[in-house]
């Protein structure tokens, strides 16, 4: 749930157009929910943000998952940062519905509750709501219009606040500098919440190269991105619009050295930390873990279980 700083009145005109935009527990429609302007909104993220009782059981699944994980890392000198996106109607939630006008407070959420919630579990966070909320109209829009993703300027600020995080901890040293150009470039895309009907969005992006190529991920970095999509959006080609313009890319941009990555499509939760075991490699030579995944995989993931990726 998603509650605004500043009271009741400003809160419940949002909660009642989220109510009637949410789909509740009806299958997931064929594309976006069509919002303001033009704006998509994904179903399951408008239904976690409508959860009556904020999702507890599966909030629970999720906390104990994450200090297990984090328990696992901290015994061999490993750091976690665990980011949650925020949802896209958190940070514009005057696109739900016509009539809305934009709220002048960032909005505490259950999302937020949660990060606090880690932070005395003694799991680091980065709680990206506040940030997010206020730079939303700062420059260009932090998230896709008909794309359930971020946008490359929400994915640039995310970057610079997670290299923060890093360099914030002394201990964290990069692999070698690799010198690295940033270019913005004009592209196109018809994001994953439209339909055949709809036209294709503008977005520009900054893609990262090294010599002319886009920047490798390094399996030897001491950094170590984890995630779902979000970590592959404008990174991965295809499906995700573009190369070398992702977090991955712009991360390694902000700390002047790659990075490594394990991201899957679908969900960050459990099938994340799966394949980063498979690797059987212990994390060796990693000082730094980012858990990156949308926000509402707090309670929409299929599962949070635990998952021994540090092996005796």
């Amino acid at each position: 749930m998603v509650v605004w700083a500043s009271g009741a009145d400003q809160t419940l005109p949002y909660l009642e157009a989220l109510t009637k935009v949410s789909p509740g527990d009806q299958a997931n429609p064929p594309a976006g929910i069509l919002g303001t302007d033009g704006w998509l909104f994904f179903a399951p993220e408008l239904r976690h943000l409508n959860r009556p009782n904020e999702g507890k059981n599966e909030s629970a699944r999720a906390l104990a998952a994450i200090v297990d994980f984090n328990n696992q890392l901290e015994k061999v000198g490993i750091l976690l940062l665990v980011v949650p996106v925020p949802s896209k109607a958190t940070v514009y939630p005057e696109k739900l519905a016509p009539g809305l006008q934009t709220p002048t407070t960032p909005p505490f959420t259950s999302e937020s509750a949660f990060c606090a919630l880690l932070e005395t579990n003694g799991v680091r966070t980065l709680d990206l709501t506040s940030i997010f909320f206020t730079n939303r109209y700062s420059g260009a829009p932090l998230y896709c219009r008909t794309d359930s993703h971020w946008s490359p300027e929400g994915i640039r600020i995310a970057a610079s606040e997670i290299a923060a995080k890093i360099r914030g901890n002394s201990e964290v040293v990069c692999a070698g500098k690799l010198p690295m150009e940033a270019a913005q470039q004009q592209i196109t895309i018809r994001g994953d919440l439209t339909s055949p009907s709809d036209g294709q969005e503008s977005i520009t992006i900054r893609s990262v190269t090294s010599g002319g190529q886009p920047v490798p991920t390094l399996k030897e970095s001491p950094v170590l991105l984890l995630g779902d999509s979000h970590n592959l959006v404008f990174h991965s080609g295809g499906d995700m619009h573009a190369l070398g313009a992702g977090l991955p890319d712009q991360l390694a941009m902000e700390l002047g050295s790659p990075v490594d990555l394990v991201a899957v499509m679908g969900s960050g939760a459990t099938a994340a930390r799966r394949s980063l075991a498979r690797r059987r490699d212990n994390l060796a030579g990693k000082r730094v873990v980012v858990w990156c995944f949308s926000a509402r995989e707090l309670t929409e993931a299929t599962s949070w279980d635990k998952v021994p990726v540090i092996r005796p």
